[in-house]
């Protein structure tokens, strides 16, 4: 019974060993696609598609300005963040939380104010998408070793 019960074990151990590399490699993948979207992503969007990714624009856009630093030094993070994920967890739950309320607050905006609707089919989805690929992917706690 014993040489049964320790021949059960390694055979879920070696999955769970398995299967958490494997995580890990798609949760680093993920930090970097995040990471750079964020960076030169959301500028590029904003250019291509302004009524689904820009806010406030005019001659002075002094709001996409300040997102875009909040947004492409956030990436800079997540980029350094996917060399060590479990050494960064605190970092990318933030990203998840933040992102999340980021794109609920932008849903809400376009709903309310129809010049905003193709917010709805550009960067809300995308943001609760980008969110939802990384709770996914991320532990809640610290693996132990």
């Amino acid at each position: 019974m014993s040489q049964h019960h320790h021949d059960e074990n390694p055979s879920v151990d070696s999955r769970n060993a398995i299967a958490e590399p494997a995580r890990m490699k798609y949760l680093r993948i993920a930090l970097r696609l995040v990471g750079v979207t964020f960076i030169f992503g959301i500028y590029t969007l904003t250019l291509v598609w302004p009524s689904g990714w820009s806010w406030h624009t005019g001659n002075t856009p002094h709001y996409l300005q300040m997102i875009l630093g909040v947004y492409a030094t956030l990436g800079v993070f997540l980029l350094i963040a996917s060399r060590r994920p479990l050494a960064n967890l605190t970092l990318i739950w933030f990203t998840v939380w933040s992102s999340v309320v980021h794109a609920a607050v932008m849903a809400a905006q376009a709903l309310a104010n129809p010049e905003d609707i193709a917010h709805l089919w550009g960067d809300v989805p995308v943001l609760f998408l980008l969110a939802a690929l990384l709770a996914f992917l991320t532990p809640s706690q610290k693996i132990p070793s």
